[in-house]
């Protein structure tokens, strides 16, 4: 079996959607799956994770070649609002560009529940939910490096954090007021200040409600911009506040609980699977509530063991087969055709 696994712009996108498809091929390596990250119509499978223009011409001429086509439904309107500068606008016209190419795909691959749910409303076509996953080999030996992470950001424990790209979507209001409401505990924002990861194309790009509320955050409240052993956030870090308003999975949400870290999470559809209380504190808007309960150490402690437990789910171990197995469904489906 021969898959061609495309990724659109790589090289360009940053982020959890970047780090899937890595996750997506080094499960593919583990299993011995042959593919090529080139769109070719000579492979058993065109699998799509980004569908920009060139990859709706594969999907098109895929189809015509009856090459089965799988697409990955990383992005919707939903989620792509409050991203960067202009976003909120090109959301409208990207909902009918989205329905259009995901009814390209003969199956789609949803990363959870959350969003299968909207994806229904996108394309008929049929959907099975497969996480993104997280590498456990990225974390690695993270504890030892929590010390100078301290260090270098002069954090004092117990430190709030958060990782991922500084955007409005991602609650990045509620982290910098709440940050302003508990001036005795020091947060932090690990991650790309820019939408793009980098480059002069990111001040146009970078939203003035971004700008405002990065500059007028209170000495509690940092910013780290890019870091370059991602381990480190996880090490200073000791409880994860994660109050994005609209998400598709949480990569990074996934690698905290792994690591321990109990989570503060927004309770919207996509963490229905965590367990307030158990794995997880959840709130709506004030969240200062949770991350008070969470001085205790005890109860970080609880948490965290409960919300690790329940990430070995989430590995490329135990997904990695799902992978496959969804391959060779397709591929059967597309023979008796």
């Amino acid at each position: 079996m021969l898959i061609s696994h495309y990724f659109e712009w790589e090289g360009v996108i940053t982020g959890g959607h970047a780090q899937s498809v890595a996750n997506q091929r080094k499960m593919l390596d583990a299993r011995n799956v042959e593919y090529t990250t080139e769109p070719v119509l000579d492979a058993d499978i065109l699998h799509l994770n980004n569908m920009g223009p060139r990859s709706i011409y594969y999907a098109k001429r895929a189809k015509r070649a009856d090459v089965p086509v799988v697409v990955h439904t990383h992005q919707t309107a939903e989620d792509f609002r409050e991203s960067f500068a202009f976003s909120n606008t090109l959301a409208r016209p990207m909902r009918p560009y989205l329905e259009y190419a995901y009814s390209l795909a003969d199956h789609l691959i949803c990363p959870s529940e959350h969003n299968r749910e909207v994806i229904d409303g996108y394309a008929d076509a049929p959907k099975t939910v497969l996480s993104n996953g997280f590498d456990p080999d990225r974390l690695t030996g993270f504890e030892s490096l929590r010390e100078e992470y301290l260090k270098r950001y002069d954090l004092d424990p117990p430190v709030v954090f958060t990782v991922g790209h500084v955007i409005p979507r991602k609650g990045l209001e509620a982290f910098v007021e709440t940050a302003r409401a508990m001036p005795d505990l020091d947060f932090v924002w690990f991650g790309y200040l820019n939408p793009t990861g980098g480059g002069p194309v990111d001040r146009l790009l970078r939203s003035s409600e971004t700008t405002q509320l990065v500059e007028n955050a209170p000495e509690n409240c940092t910013f780290t911009g890019y870091v370059e052993a991602i381990r480190g956030a996880f090490a200073a870090g000791d409880v994860f506040f994660f109050p994005t308003k609209n998400e598709n999975e949480g990569m990074a949400l996934l690698e905290a609980m792994a690591c321990r870290r109990p989570p503060v999470v927004r309770d919207i559809p996509t963490f229905e699977w965590l367990e307030d209380g158990e794995d997880s504190l959840k709130a709506t808007e004030d969240f200062t509530e949770p991350l008070d309960r969470l001085r205790d150490p005890d109860l970080r402690e609880r948490l965290g063991e409960r919300a690790a437990k329940r990430s070995e789910a989430f590995t490329l171990e135990a997904i990695g087969d799902d992978l496959v197995d969804l391959y060779r469904r397709v591929l059967d489906e597309s023979i008796e055709e």
